[in-house]
């Protein structure tokens, strides 16, 4: 085996040669894809960078949005709910970044540790979280692609809006509207792929209610310290875990 690989290496390395990758071909209600960018945007006339919740369904390719003040892992729980919604369902795998809120640990090859919490979610909604190898874009390109044309499409020139409200009912529409572009791959619009893939999509039976655990210990002032805000609680739990 080691010669092998030793082989294998040289002829990799070798003068002209190129790498080679296999498409990826999705069924219908397959696979989603999900990434985060950044963006710069006017709310309520202050100049801000906001973070972008990305889902793209690999094979209608239709896209879905939502813009937040932060990235934490409420906000994705959220994005979460707010995307099958929008799709009309969930897929069966979903594709990640090795992110902190999807993630705790990266095992060898493919086996990662994934967030406790965050499992909960995907056991909520029945799909299979994926996450790629890192520093490899091919995995989830579909996406990745998408953070870059999103920023052309919808955040330039600079997006004014008076709340993230009516920013993100805006950004929804235009998803629906990008819909009617053609698809890249199969004849007919992005939108009407969509409709065929929506019947392949489990149906959503409950939203998924995000909160985060989090152990705080109160302090001998009734108080706890959550996301560097503090809030009051019983005095009898002064001292003692909560």
């Amino acid at each position: 085996m080691q010669c092998f690989v030793k082989q294998w290496k040289s002829i990799a390395a070798a003068p002209g040669s190129k790498q080679a990758f296999v498409p990826l071909v999705f069924a219908l209600g397959e696979v989603s894809q999900f990434d985060w960018s950044h963006e710069q945007v006017e709310i309520n006339g202050v100049f801000q960078t906001i973070k972008v919740a990305h889902f793209r369904l690999t094979y209608s390719r239709q896209c879905f949005v939502v813009a937040y003040p932060r990235e934490t892992q409420e906000m994705v729980f959220d994005a979460h709910n707010r995307a099958f919604a929008f799709f009309g369902g969930e897929p069966l795998r979903m594709v990640y970044d090795n992110l902190k809120a999807v993630v705790d640990a990266i095992m060898a090859g493919k086996e990662r540790q994934f967030n406790r919490r965050f499992m909960v979610l995907a056991n909520h909604y029945l799909f299979e979280p994926v996450a790629c190898t890192p520093a490899s874009g091919r995995e989830k390109v579909q996406v990745e692609n998408q953070v870059g044309n999103i920023r052309e499409w919808l955040f330039t020139p600079l997006a004014r809006f008076a709340s993230f409200a009516a920013l993100n009912a805006w950004v929804s529409q235009r998803c629906r509207e990008l819909g009617a572009r053609q698809h890249p791959v199969y004849e007919g619009s992005i939108a009407s792929h969509w409709e065929s893939e929506h019947t392949a999509l489990r149906p959503m039976s409950a939203v998924f209610y995000g909160y985060v655990e989090v152990m705080l210990r109160v302090s001998s002032t009734c108080l706890v310290c959550v996301d560097r805000n503090r809030y009051s609680a019983p005095a009898i739990y002064a001292g003692k875990e909560a």
